[in-house]
């Protein structure tokens, strides 16, 4: 079966949730009309990925800055489901085209952020959201835990789709939970696509014996809010602060699309399917180079509830 696959290289709306929306959307219907039936997008795309969390001052105490800029942040992330979520699942569903997108996900009443990828079926369907498991480094200022809720592989646009975002690509057991779910189309979410990025990609892909979607942002200066490169610290950082490095990889790790640096692109390539399969002669590590007999894996997939409804209810009582 063949496929028309798609990465959107773009520059996020920073900070601005329903304006990210609006160019998702467009996004999507570009797509859609150039006969693209899977679009991927970058991490934590919509509204920005955060890269001040690496910045000097924001690892302050108390520093007023980032509590600003985490207020922000937190405004315009995204609630799931709610009247964004269904803008982006109408544009899935009028381009008869599935999306996964990068997002800074919160609870509808909480104070908490999640990296979040979405997936969305090309009728327009929800059908699952998952939270990168452990933020990196300066990350761990911006956002919480995930969990192992949703680690698998969807039928998305004709195809098994599963995902990972960024550094969770050098996790191996939830590399093997994907690759055991049967994943196809593999979409790497990256914040850009340096040389270790690709290589992760091109990795995960020979790995898994499936093609990999590598989506990475591109975002310059210029792009940014007022004020924001001095509240973020990032006056001493260099003009182009995301530079891409997009890329479409099939199930043997070599490049069908090039990694696409310094611009705006939407990437475009038509897969094989059936190559999955035929890979998977020399190599499948959950089949014939699997040894179940001597190693198991489990999962937990519960998504942990913020409250417990039992203890807070006997906590309540013991109050009265």
């Amino acid at each position: 079966m063949k496929l028309v696959v798609g990465v959107a290289q773009a520059s996020p709306a920073v900070l601005d949730l329903e304006r990210a929306v609006d160019k998702a959307c467009a996004w999507i219907g570009e797509a859609a009309r150039g006969g693209v039936r899977l679009l991927a997008f970058p991490e934590a795309w919509i509204p920005c990925y955060p890269l001040w969390c690496d910045a000097g001052t924001f690892g302050r105490w108390g520093n007023d800055s980032a509590k600003r800029l985490h207020g922000r942040l937190l405004e315009n992330s995204l609630v799931v489901p709610s009247a964004q979520t269904k803008r982006l699942c109408d544009a899935a569903r009028a381009g008869g085209i599935a999306v996964v997108i990068g997002a800074n996900e919160r609870e509808p009443h909480g104070g908490s952020i999640y990296n979040s990828l979405l997936f969305i079926d090309e009728s327009g369907r929800l059908v699952g959201t998952r939270r990168k498991l452990v933020p990196t480094h300066g990350e761990r200022l911006v956002w919480s835990a995930g969990d192992a809720a949703h680690l698998e592989a969807f039928e998305l646009g004709g195809a098994r789709v599963g995902g990972l975002i960024c550094w969770e690509h050098w996790m191996p057991l939830p590399r093997h939970v994907l690759h055991a779910s049967g994943e196809e189309v593999h979409v790497a979410a990256w914040p850009h696509g340096g040389e270790h990025h690709q290589l992760a990609s091109r990795h995960y892909a020979l790995e898994g014996r499936c093609f990999v979607l590598a989506a990475a942002s591109i975002l310059d200066k210029s792009s940014l809010p007022p004020g924001l490169d001095r509240e973020g610290g990032l006056m001493e950082a260099p003009s182009e602060l995301m530079s891409g490095g997009s890329a479409i990889i099939g199930p043997d790790g070599a490049y069908i699309v090039e990694p696409v640096h310094g611009r705006e692109e939407l990437l475009v390539g038509e897969i094989e399917l059936g190559r999955t399969r035929e890979e998977k002669l020399t190599l499948d590590v959950t089949g014939h180079y699997a040894r179940p007999e001597l190693f198991q894996l489990s999962v937990r997939r519960e998504r942990p509830a913020q409250v417990c409804n039992e203890v807070a209810t006997l906590a309540t009582k013991d109050l009265l």
